[in-house]
């Protein structure tokens, strides 16, 4: 297949695979908002990449979090994505005014078109438990 074919392929269904994307993420944030106090969408709340929500659970150290979630088959990152690897704050939180102890409360959950409604709502339901029980 030649580069020109790959980009066409590639390129087909983008609007529907952007749509879902968006539709996936907009209603994480909407339920995590709704459901979780004390929690701030770091980024525009359009202006973003479809299938990506970064955001700052206050009290609640993002390591502990990640591995409840990812004993439940929930697979998400702290920080920013230029920064998964590291244990430091993200340079781009602290660039956008994330204080250093809110940098280390985020998470960002990136969403894929393989993603389902049902998915993030269990997503959901498992943080709000999780985060709860980290609080206090």
């Amino acid at each position: 297949m030649g580069l020109g074919k790959a980009i066409e392929l590639a390129n087909k269904n983008i609007e529907v695979y952007h749509t879902k994307l968006t539709k996936l993420r907009d209603s994480y944030m909407h339920q995590v908002f709704e459901k979780i106090p004390n929690v701030r969408l770091n980024g525009h709340p359009e202006k973003r990449l479809p299938g990506n929500a970064n955001m700052t659970f206050e009290g609640v150290e993002v390591g502990s979090l990640l591995l409840l979630l990812s004993a439940n088959g929930i697979y998400a990152s702290g920080g920013s994505a230029c920064n998964s690897k590291s244990t430091t704050p993200s340079h781009v939180l602290t660039a956008i005014g994330c204080s250093r102890e809110e940098a280390k409360s985020t998470l960002r959950a990136t969403f894929g078109e393989d993603n389902t409604t049902e998915e993030v709502d269990y997503v959901v339901a498992k943080l709000q438990n999780f985060v709860e029980r980290l609080r206090k």
